[in-house]
């Protein structure tokens, strides 16, 4: 299947981090079920309440891995030793009046949080979103709880094209914004044209 998407033949790959330490990323398998479950273990129960799926559930875990479909959701993970330390995913409406768009959403372990992987793995989804032809990568991201994120996409030429006022309930019963940033991707075609 990736066969038909040349671009993913460009993993597995190495990214330098900032502190000198190297990660290694690679697409997701079905190889990669425990230690994705157990990446997510680690990420805290505070930053999983903003998750769409329940990444504690084996069950989740399970299918994200076992029915991989590179058409609908591109995964990649970023490995340090024998652990996955981020995980970032591009994903693609089955809708056609839609499939111009890709969503980024990246979860980056804690400890290798400020060393610029969650900035790197914004690239490679960008990277990959161009190659696909896609027309505009999106990030949804919460204001208060996801600040470094906003930073790291708005660091990565992603601009904020809307802002829903308490959209989102945190843990507390506080309401935050959930911020919609954008990457217009033809226009980053033709910027590096010239």
């Amino acid at each position: 299947m990736t066969s038909d998407i040349p671009v993913l033949e460009q993993y597995p790959k190495t990214l330098n981090l900032r502190d000198g330490s190297k990660v290694v990323v690679h697409l997701l398998t079905a190889e990669d079920e425990l230690h994705l479950y157990r990446f997510f273990q680690r990420v805290p129960a505070s930053d999983r309440h903003y998750l769409k799926d329940d990444v504690t559930s084996p069950e989740v875990i399970h299918a994200w891995t076992a029915e991989i479909d590179y058409e609908r959701v591109i995964p990649i993970v970023a490995v340090a030793g024998d652990r996955i330390v981020a995980d970032a995913t591009l994903h693609r409406s089955r809708a056609p009046a839609r499939r111009h768009i890709g969503e980024l959403r990246i979860v980056v372990d804690p400890e290798h949080r400020q060393y610029g992987l969650g900035r790197q793995l914004i690239r490679e989804l960008v990277n990959i979103s161009t190659a696909l032809g896609l027309h505009k990568a999106t990030f949804q991201l919460v204001e208060n709880r996801e600040h470094p994120a906003i930073m790291a996409a708005h660091g990565e030429h992603f601009e904020e094209v809307a802002r829903l006022k308490d959209w989102i309930q945190d843990e507390w019963g506080n309401f935050q914004d959930l911020v919609f940033l954008e990457y217009p991707l033809k226009e980053m075609e033709t910027r590096d044209r010239y």
